[in-house]
C-alpha cells in the first residue's frame, strides 16, 4: 500500500480546514517547502499538494 501525505496550501501557508469549511482553518506552518521536506525526510515518495486558493476561486488562473 502507498500512503500519500497531503499538504493543503492557503495564502502560502500549510493549513487544514475543518470539514472543508474555510471559516474553520488551522495553520500548521508558514513554510510549505520545509513541510514537504519533512515528509520526504520521513520517507514519502509522493506528496499530494492542494492549492485551496485555486479551489475556492471563482475563476481558473491555471
Amino acid at each position: 500500500m502507498i500512503i500519500y501525505p497531503a499538504i493543503d496550501l492557503r495564502g502560502g501557508k500549510v493549513v487544514r480546514l475543518r470539514e472543508g469549511d474555510p471559516e474553520h482553518q488551522v495553520t500548521f506552518s508558514d513554510d510549505p517547502v520545509a513541510t514537504a521536506q519533512q515528509w520526504v525526510d520521513d520517507g514519502a515518495e509522493w506528496i499530494h499538494m492542494v492549492n485551496l486558493d485555486g479551489a475556492f476561486a471563482s475563476e481558473n488562473d491555471n
